[in-house]
């Protein structure tokens, strides 16, 4: 990557998932696919993007797996860490890094950031009751402890309840248990680390009413939050997996998992550009993105991880130097599977690996892009997607692009006409695809992803009533020139669904330059026209019908 002068920096931030499974569909439309287009946008834009994410691998799902498999929690990690970057590949997410917790690099930034915020006078040791249990000898993490909810009654676990989506203490849950051995919690004084984080309170509060452009369940949820007034927030464990706590009489310790990943945006953003050390780029380049007040920070999560990135990050950021808070927080609602919510620990999901075996990415890719839950939940159906593929991708898209190639093969031997006095029909399907660029270009920027593939399609569906209308086959009989600009233009709205769909269906995009011998992979976000004389070939289906038995 060569930054260029007088665009935007734009960082794309997405979330760190545990990997104690392998992904499923909800992880996907979540937070990486729309990350991905996102980010996708912005480089043709020609802005200077920077995509970072990575693998959790100190949460403590991770040790519950290993504890299940009967392994350690590096194996288990590294294990997924590589199904999860497989996965990504597979489906053409565009990280410029995805890296993992368990780097030293991770390590040292988060060591740098705790000690920051220590010299700054923002932690402080103090004593507390924590979860315990006497049959196994050790204390319990928040995964570790299972209650009901003081707020709704669920059965949850230890932070954070499943049920109502609300934050609480351990000591706080009714009828606790250890999910490890089944006996009776009980409470023992430990000391911990604590981040001060009512130091903040005044400074946040004045920074999430500064949003404007907020999703409203973000800004809500943040400033709920804060309308509770913040406590002090402990940022170790007694744990002996994770990082190591810079501070002596600690050594049994670790850092919170919480506290660590949201650092992870900044320590992967560092191993890029070390990466890149021995290029033409300097090997502090990270700081074009974190340190230049002019760039933009975009972080894309889940509903239930919007206070750690708009309450403890921002702190975090806030307390240790002069580093850019987010820009904005786009945190997705929950994908559900028929009526309920995905989830890996109770195996109610759709694999990912599982699904790529039987359907292609840019099917799966298309459709989660049309149900994304940006705003409420949505949900994941088999009929919904067999027929998201049949009627809009084959049946509309495909359909029309083979038409139009159909046409342009057996009247001009696949070479794409002249043209010559254009009326007004033609002209205004031109005039539709340049304003399609505009209005896609509002939607995407403003992260309204599913109303920009929407417009994309609406333009399929133009270009489709545009040669019922029109009458190629027809014409082609009766005035060869009519039809000569008809297939032009027919040719042109190929084109340039190949550069708007290309930030939802990349592989797509890339058929649709190779049949007309463009050699940029990524185009430019702008009207591509295609010049008379130009031979179409590598002539392929876009997209293949599935059977609904299968």
């Amino acid at each position: 990557m060569i930054l260029k002068n007088g665009e935007e920096n734009i960082l794309v931030c997405v979330a760190w998932p545990y990997v104690n499974g392998e992904p499923h569909l909800g992880h996907i439309a979540g937070n990486n696919l729309p990350a991905d287009i996102f980010a996708r946008f912005h480089r043709m834009v020609g802005n200077n993007v920077l995509m970072v994410s990575g693998s959790d691998q100190h949460g403590t799902p991770v040790t519950l797996r290993a504890k299940e498999e009967n392994t350690t929690p590096q194996k288990i990690s590294e294990k997924y860490h590589k199904i999860w970057s497989e996965t990504f590949k597979e489906l053409d997410f565009s990280f410029d890094l995805y890296t993992k917790t368990g780097t030293d690099n991770h390590k040292e930034i988060v060591q740098n950031l705790f000690n920051s915020l220590n010299e700054n006078g923002f932690l402080e040791e103090k004593y507390s009751e924590q979860p315990y249990s006497e049959k196994s000898k050790m204390f319990l993490s928040d995964r570790y402890i299972e209650g009901d909810c003081p707020h709704c009654d669920s059965r949850t676990k230890g932070d954070q309840c499943d049920g109502c989506g609300k934050d609480f203490e351990p000591i706080d849950l009714k009828n606790l248990i250890s999910t490890i051995d089944n006996s009776e919690v009980t409470f023992k004084s430990t000391k911990h680390i604590y981040l001060k984080l009512p130091r903040f309170q005044e400074e946040l509060d004045k920074w999430i009413k500064s949003k404007t452009y907020w999703r409203p369940a973000v800004k809500n949820q943040s400033l709920g939050f804060l309308s509770n007034g913040l406590i002090d927030r402990a940022i170790t464990r007694d744990i002996n997996w994770g990082v190591k706590v810079p501070i002596e009489g600690y050594e049994d310790k670790r850092i919170y998992v919480w506290f660590e990943a949201v650092i992870g945006y900044l320590s992967a953003s560092i191993e890029w550009s070390q990466s890149k050390a021995n290029t033409s780029q300097k090997k502090d380049i990270w700081k074009e993105w974190w340190l230049n007040p002019d760039s933009k920070h975009f972080y894309f999560q889940g509903k239930d991880n919007i206070p750690f990135h708009t309450i403890i990050l921002p702190a975090i950021l806030m307390g240790s130097g002069n580093y850019n808070l987010p820009y904005d927080v786009v945190a997705n609602e929950y994908l559900n599977f028929s009526g309920k919510q995905f989830s890996k620990s109770k195996n109610w999901a759709v694999w990912v690996s599982d699904f790529l075996k039987e359907y292609d990415s840019e099917a799966l890719r298309y459709y989660l892009s049309s149900i994304m839950p940006e705003s409420s939940d949505s949900d994941f159906t088999w009929e919904s997607f067999f027929d998201s593929n049949n009627n809009e991708l084959v049946a509309t898209f495909g359909n029309l692009v083979n038409r139009i190639q159909s046409l342009i093969k057996n009247n001009f031997n696949n070479i794409v006409p002249e043209i010559e006095n254009l009326d007004d029909i033609d002209n205004k399907m031109i005039s539709d695809i340049k304003n399609s660029f505009e209005s896609t270009s509002s939607f995407i920027e403003n992260r309204q992803f599913r109303n920009g593939l929407k417009e994309i399609m609406n333009l399929a569906k133009l270009g489709n009533r545009y040669i019922d209308q029109k009458e190629p086959w027809a014409t082609i009989k009766t005035n060869k020139q009519i039809t000569s600009n008809t297939l032009w233009v027919g040719a042109n709205i190929i084109s340039n669904l190949g550069v708007l769909f290309a930030p939802y269906l990349p592989k797509t995009s890339l058929k649709i330059s190779n049949m007309f011998n463009f050699k940029d992979n990524i185009p430019d976000w702008k009207y591509r026209e295609i010049k008379p004389g130009i031979k179409i070939e590598n002539i392929q289906p876009l997209f293949k019908k599935i059977e609904k038995e299968k």
